[in-house]
């Protein structure tokens, strides 16, 4: 029995070979070619190793990774670009393997260099760079492609390599976005990280996975694609790492970051932070003793069943302006600016101000519950209206309530405590459109809870009786 010693390490397989004489077996081991070589010019890239299965080099050993990924529309990009009727050459390199999204500079490489089709499709490589190394060598340090979680300034890196253009602008909206702002006194925060950066993030979700740093350990990276999208897996839609339409701020992706201190904490004066969630789960603010309605009673049309997308039906919003007189594509929103009510220009365009009238921004998005544009906006004015005329009305009385009743020392929390508390949910951006239902409530529940326990009445043509009538309610 002897082994017999290929030139380059492989999978070693077992040969059971009956000898006809003697009576015995004689068994050989033998070491099998892991991969094809990669043709010339390929730039050290390894594609498919079975073209007919989808069967990426890297997913010999990555078997786990390769099953999930074989069900992303990564995996089937050339067949959706031959199938589009408008495959050109040009769109070539973002749907197969290439120097797009892995930091190689060459541009001829992969696909573009070979025209194999064992490069056709959105691989391993396309985002974590040449495996030939590696796989010659996966001891060895230094040898393991780690993709980048960075998006570039210039949005040539990584992800935005490809998802950007007037094609799809995924990157650029999101750069123009508030996920793609550091701050640097919550990113060093520890009980800040766990939603201001990026590696923070993924930390806190308990994503193993591990990234390449380009900026450095004591660099901080804003909210970039992949802490929200998993470049492998397919479960979830749009490749998410959670759920969108799950009702709970626990499993709902946007709800993980969006909850925090929807409710008033005995020991601190700060008031609510992020509660988007709870808020529209009919489960934020400060409930006082008068209230009539139970954590999740009042919710709007926005927090229910009726709206299965939740978060992501307003701020996600995909669409596209096209010119009036010719019907030629003017403008392709990816919905990743995540403004749910954007200001735009008289021809329907973003402008990416945060401050305009309400006649200068696209309620598009809310044509997919409302009948249309102007009965969404209608809506949000009537509740804008009651809500402003209720806030008026809450700062004066709260401007009268004693200062001994908003210590954060006296182990109570006071009328007067979440009477503010409430105010501040009123007052945040959005709150109005999340739940107006709820925030109306509260509202009127704080300024009737003044009343019984300082004796501090409303203005006397102020009506307590709601005006804002939520479904079932």
């Amino acid at each position: 029995m002897r082994a017999v010693t290929g030139r380059r390490a492989g999978m070693l397989i077992l040969l059971v070979l009956p000898v006809l004489w003697g009576g015995c077996d004689s068994i050989v081991y033998r070491d099998s070619n892991p991969f094809e070589n990669p043709p010339a010019g390929a730039g050290d890239f390894l594609g498919y190793s079975s073209i007919d299965n989808r069967k990426t080099v890297c997913g010999n050993c990555h078997t786990g990774k390769q099953a999930v990924w074989q069900n992303t529309g990564h995996a089937h990009a050339w067949t959706t670009l031959q199938e589009s009727g408008r495959a050109e050459a040009a769109c070539e390199a973002c749907h197969s393997v290439s120097s797009r999204g892995n930091r190689i500079t060459q541009p001829a490489v992969g696909w573009p260099a070979t025209r194999s089709a064992r490069f056709h499709d959105v691989q391993c490589e396309s985002c974590h760079g040449p495996g030939l190394q590696h796989v010659t060598n996966p001891d060895a340090n230094g040898t393991k492609p780690l993709a980048t979680l960075a998006v570039g300034p210039d949005l040539m890196r990584g992800c935005g390599e490809c998802h950007s253009g007037a094609h799809r602008p995924f990157a650029e909206e999101w750069a123009a976005s508030r996920h793609a702002r550091v701050i640097a006194s919550r990113a060093t925060n520890a009980n800040c990280v766990g939603c201001h950066e990026a590696k923070g993030v993924l930390q806190a979700w308990g994503v193993n996975s591990t990234f390449l740093a380009e900026t450095g350990e004591n660099q901080h990276l804003a909210i970039t694609c992949a802490v929200c999208h998993d470049p492998h897996d397919a479960r979830n839609g749009g490749q998410l790492r959670f759920p969108i339409g799950v009702a709970s701020p626990e499993l709902n992706l946007c709800m993980k970051c969006h909850q925090r201190r929807a409710q008033p904490e005995l020991t601190s004066a700060s008031g609510p932070h992020s509660p988007e969630g709870p808020l529209l789960l009919g489960e934020a603010g400060w409930f006082p003793p008068n209230f009539a309605f139970p954590p999740g009673a009042l919710v709007g049309s926005h927090g229910s069943d009726s709206n299965p997308r939740l978060c992501a039906t307003c701020h996600v919003n995909d669409y596209r302006v096209n010119d009036p007189w010719t019907g030629d594509l003017t403008f392709r929103a990816t919905g990743h600016s995540f403004q749910a009510i954007p200001c735009v220009s008289g021809e329907g365009l973003p402008t990416g101000e945060r401050t305009c009238a309400l006649t200068e921004r696209s309620f598009r998005a809310c044509t997919e519950c409302h009948t249309n544009e102007a009965s969404a906006r209608a809506a949000f004015s009537t509740a804008q209206q009651r809500i402003q005329r209720l806030t008026g009305e809450m700062q004066g009385l709260i401007a009268r309530i004693p200062a001994a009743e908003f210590s954060t020392s006296d182990g109570r929390y006071t009328t007067g405590e979440g009477s503010r508390f409430n105010l501040q949910l009123a007052q945040k951006a959005g709150s109005i459109a999340h739940n107006p239902f709820l925030i109306e409530a509260l509202l009127l529940a704080s300024i009737r809870q003044i009343d019984i326990d300082y004796g501090l009445k409303p203005t006397a043509n102020l009506s307590l009786e709601a005006a804002l009538t939520a479904p079932g309610r």
